[in-house]
């Protein structure tokens, strides 16, 4: 069995994983998230093997449902599970650690493999590729504010900077917790764990689909 929580906007839901940080896919209904997640299960094995996990996930097993809102519609979660308040101890650190370092190194090789031009979507739109590292990068230092990592902003293609805001988030989510608030006001350890592989890994696989023919 794989634990997962449902997120239940007005019209969307995602379904995450509780147990995989960045497992997270959005449908119009219960079950057609839990059905898109199961479906990119293998998308994400290539997330869990890179970080040295063997992934079996199994049958999902709703563990938790939660309130979203708009953002939750708009295409992103929000809402923070009550399983994301217990402790995290060295071992759990470490893993979620590993699976974010994991999204971070897949995507730059997909990034590196693809064309500056991508595919546009159904509706024309849709950022090439050089706008979405950069607004992955930017959305990622947003977020290390919520553990306590502060960066100012730089360009994309500035490695140095990169690898010191990325070395210091990975250095706050490897150090056990207490299932609180990292900061005040800002997110517990396992939901900001999850928050940051899933932006990576989603752009990552938007990435590999519109870098193909339609």
């Amino acid at each position: 069995m794989s634990r997962v929580y449902l997120e239940l906007g007005p019209k969307k839901v995602f379904a995450c994983s509780l147990d995989w940080a960045g497992w997270c896919r959005i449908g119009g209904s219960e079950e057609a998230a839990l059905d898109a997640l199961a479906e990119y299960a293998p998308r994400y094995r290539v997330i869990a093997e890179r970080a040295g996990l063997s992934f079996e996930p199994g049958d999902l097993e709703v563990a938790e449902r939660v309130k979203g809102g708009t953002t939750t519609d708009f295409g992103a979660p929000e809402a923070i599970p009550e399983a994301d308040g217990a402790p995290v101890g060295a071992e759990a650190a470490r893993r979620m650690t590993a699976l974010v370092e994991a999204a971070w190194e897949v995507f730059a090789e997909v990034a590196a493999g693809s064309p500056e031009e991508l595919r546009k979507g159904p509706r024309g739109g849709g950022r090439d590729r050089d706008k979405m590292a950069a607004h992955v990068i930017e959305a990622e230092r947003a977020y290390a504010r919520k553990i306590g990592v502060r960066h100012r902003p730089f360009p994309l293609g500035d490695d140095t900077a990169l690898a010191a805001m990325r070395g210091d988030i990975a250095g706050r989510l490897a150090t056990p917790s207490g299932g609180g608030p990292l900061v005040p006001g800002g997110w517990p350890h396992a939901y900001a764990a999850r928050r940051i592989a899933w932006h990576v890994i989603d752009h990552l696989w938007e990435m590999e689909d519109r870098r193909e023919p339609a």
